[in-house]
């Protein structure tokens, strides 16, 4: 897929925090339409920094991004007619529920976005009915976001995207902290999204579900590098790739005197050990 073709590309992008501590170093990257990808490697690689890159909320200190045709530079964004039109294309939830739910009660938290936005109140009030109604929290309309549990919060963070109707969803570790049900849920919930034609992009390093969550990986170095770029199924099948990366890590314990050597950190009972 060449860059012209894509959704979204990133090219050759670098990122340091505070100028000193790298988070990208060169990274390219192309997302097609519809497609349901996602940016696996060991924590601190990279993979929440390029989420942030691609919502617009961080800039390359080299290279560049374009999303649905565009630039996305700092001076694009701070023209009201191209914010308001990338805003409303691509949504982004966060690892940390609790940076992304502020407002009151959870209405209000799902009607801050496209009030903000411009919409009319009533089209707003139908939308968040709507939303609320398709992820099943109706009863927590006026509970304030703080007295929720957590899978409730993601719930509400989710739906505070979703009432957007964006194109395009970023998940930053969506499973991360939630109970099993929860977890359930989410990854039955990003299917759906992407059957109904949203495009996907999913940061994990969950590699036990991947293949519910994504068609195809961009695999992280520790060196803030993407090393490699493949469908699910051959990145999971790639055992050197994933011991390379820090995903996996063999364990080695000893039984009666013989040695056994085991994979930790992707769970195989239906993989080749």
């Amino acid at each position: 897929m060449s860059s012209a073709d894509a959704l979204l590309a990133v090219e050759d992008a670098s990122y340091a925090y505070l100028e000193r501590f790298p988070a990208l170093d060169g990274v390219s990257l192309q997302v097609a339409r519809g497609e349901k990808l996602a940016l696996i490697g060991a924590n601190g690689c990279g993979k929440s920094t390029l989420l942030k890159l691609l919502d617009g909320l961080l800039f390359p200190d080299a290279g560049r991004y374009d999303a649905f045709g565009e630039a996305v530079t700092e001076d694009n964004l701070e023209d009201e007619q191209y914010n308001a039109g990338f805003r409303s294309r691509i949504g982004f939830v966060f690892q940390n529920s609790d940076a992304q739910v502020f407002s009151p009660n959870v209405r209000e938290e799902i009607a801050f976005g496209p009030l903000n936005m411009g919409m009319a109140t009533e089209q707003v009030e139908q939308r968040v009915d709507d939303t609320m109604a398709m992820l099943d929290i109706t009863a927590l309309a006026d509970r304030a976001p703080h007295q929720l549990s957590g899978g409730e919060k993601k719930r509400v963070a989710i739906a505070s995207v979703l009432v957007m109707n964006p194109e395009v969803l970023l998940f930053d570790e969506p499973t991360a902290a939630l109970d099993p049900r929860t977890q359930h849920w989410l990854r039955d919930l990003i299917a759906q999204l992407h059957g109904v034609g949203k495009t996907i992009v999913v940061a994990t390093h969950d590699l036990e579900h991947l293949e519910l969550v994504a068609d195809r990986c961009a695999v992280f170095s520790e060196e803030h590098r993407i090393v490699a770029d493949d469908t699910t199924d051959r990145v999971l099948a790639d055992r050197t790739l994933l011991r390379a990366v820090n995903l996996v890590h063999e364990h080695a314990h000893s039984h009666g005197g013989v040695v056994h050597v085991h994979e930790h950190g992707l769970h195989h009972h239906d993989r080749n050990s």
